[in-house]
């Protein structure tokens, strides 16, 4: 398993299937059901190497597997802290310490660039990620946000690990 920079010459669409299958996995009973099956081909497409993120991916005999990404805050209020935006994975590789790897990873990566706060934004019913992160020193915090996906009212928390 190798896990690298995402770069030019890398297949787009086995990304986005990561993408799309995990949050297919991922969000069932959370996300409305028909928008999970019928997530648009583009929501992810055009935006790898293009969104001001360092995105890096996990590499099975040379296919795709796992997916994260990270940056500075995007947030003002937590413009001293880094952030990781995504980690995903294909669902048949759930549960093998590949997350754990693309996590500490971009945990690495951000503490390179200085940052001894770094925060993510998790789906409140997402017990199975909120329990990975906490299992990996991240600690949840007060700060929460509203979202709408596929029509549904959902509540995001922030979660935050420091050095």
């Amino acid at each position: 398993m190798e896990i690298r920079h995402i770069n030019e010459k890398d297949d787009f669409q086995q990304i986005w299937e990561i993408y799309e299958k995990s949050w297919q996995f991922a969000y069932k009973g959370i996300v409305p059901q028909d928008y999970l099956d019928n997530i648009p081909k583009s929501k992810w497409g055009g935006n790898i190497l293009k969104n001001g993120r360092t995105e890096i991916a996990a590499f099975d005999n040379g296919r795709a597997v796992g997916t994260a990404s990270f940056c500075s805050s995007r947030w003002e209020k937590f413009a001293s802290c880094g952030e990781i935006v995504t980690i995903y994975l294909l669902p048949e590789y759930i549960g093998q310490g590949l997350g754990s790897r693309l996590l500490k990873a971009c945990l690495e990566e951000l503490e390179l660039l200085g940052f001894t706060t770094i925060l993510i934004w998790v789906l409140e019913d997402n017990y199975r990620a909120r329990r990975f992160y906490e299992r990996h020193g991240f600690v949840k915090t007060e700060e929460y946000m509203n979202d709408v996906i596929g029509g549904k009212e959902l509540r995001e928390i922030m979660y935050l690990w420091r050095k």
